[in-house]
C-alpha cells in the first residue's frame, strides 16, 4: 500500500491521459493521493478532482511564488474550501528565494496567514521551502506552526535541519531525489531521521525518480522511492511501505476525521 502525499495531478502536463492514469493507481497499490493545490485557480481544479476520484483528497493554498495572486477575496474562498469533507491539509505554503518575485515580505505575509488558517481549521500544513530554510523555519517557530504539524515537502537541507523539524512534530517528505546520484545530502536525512517521521511523495509531474529521471513522474513511480529508503536504513520494502504508510494517514488525521485506515 502506497500513499502519495504530494501531487499535482491538476497540471496541464496530464491533460491528455489524467483519467486514464489515476484509473490504474488503485491496481498499481497507490491506494491514496493527497492533490495539492500551487494557485487560486488549482484550488478549483483540485476540488474536481477530489470530488471526482474517492481515493484523491485535497490540501487547498497558495505555493509561495503565486503569492501575488492572493487578495482578501479569494483567500476567503480558500478558507471555504478548507471545510470541504475531503480537505486534508492546507497548502502548499512557505516560501521561496530562488527568484527575486514575489517580495519576500508579500511570501510571508501569506504564508503566516496560512499556517493561521491550519490552526484555525485544525488542518496539517504542507511546506514548500526552496532557498530559504533558516527564514522558512524562523516564521514557523514565531507562528507556532508546530501546533497544526505537517510536513515539509521535497526536504532539500541538512540532516541538523531535518532533526528541528522533526522535533516541531513535522514529518520530511521524500520523493524521487533521493533515488539521484547526487542526492548525498537528503540520503544523510533519511539515514539520520527516524523512518516514523518519513512520507512518500512525488511532486508529479516534477522530479521523477531514476531510471524515470528528467521524464514526467507519477505515483507509479514510488516504488523506486520506497527500494531506496528500503536501502538506506537497511531494512524490507515491506517494513518501508507499512511504516510510511501509517505515517501518512497520522500526517493527515484520516482516522480523525472518520476514513477507513
Amino acid at each position: 500500500m502506497i500513499f502519495d502525499t504530494h501531487a499535482h495531478y491538476h497540471y496541464e502536463a496530464f491533460d491528455g491521459d489524467r483519467d486514464n492514469l489515476l484509473a490504474v493507481l488503485p491496481e498499481n497499490g497507490i491506494l491514496r493521493i493527497v492533490n495539492a493545490s500551487s494557485s487560486v485557480s488549482s484550488n478549483e481544479t483540485t476540488l474536481q478532482l477530489a470530488e471526482q476520484w474517492p481515493f484523491v483528497y485535497a490540501a487547498f493554498g497558495v505555493h509561495p511564488s503565486n503569492t501575488a495572486e492572493l487578495a482578501e477575496e479569494n483567500f476567503k474562498r480558500i478558507k471555504e474550501l478548507t471545510d470541504h469533507p475531503k480537505c486534508v491539509a492546507v497548502g502548499e505554503i512557505g516560501l521561496d528565494y530562488y527568484y527575486d518575485e514575489p517580495s519576500r515580505d508579500l511570501q510571508k505575509k501569506w504564508f503566516a496567514a496560512q499556517i493561521q488558517l491550519a490552526k484555525e481549521k485544525g488542518k496539517p500544513v504542507i511546506i514548500h521551502s526552496r532557498d530559504a530554510a533558516q527564514d522558512t523555519y524562523d516564521l514557523m517557530k514565531a507562528e507556532h506552526a508546530g501546533d497544526c504539524g505537517g510536513v515539509v515537502h521535497c526536504f532539500s537541507y541538512s540532516k541538523e535541519m531535518a532533526r528541528l523539524y522533526v522535533r516541531m512534530g513535522f514529518y520530511i517528505g521524500v520523493g524521487g531525489v533521493v533515488t539521484f546520484k547526487n542526492a548525498r545530502v537528503l540520503k544523510e536525512v533519511v539515514e539520520d531521521i527516524p523512518l516514523e517521521y518519513i512520507v512518500l511523495e512525488t511532486d508529479c509531474p516534477y522530479l521523477a525518480p531514476v531510471p524515470f529521471r528528467g521524464k514526467r513522474n507519477s505515483s507509479l513511480n514510488l516504488p523506486f522511492v520506497v527500494e531506496q529508503i528500503a536501502q538506506i536504513k537497511g531494512i524490507t520494502v515491506q517494513e518501508v511501505e507499512e511504516i510510511i504508510w501509517r505515517n501518512a494517514l497520522r500526517l493527515y488525521r484520516f482516522s480523525d476525521i472518520g476514513i477507513d485506515s
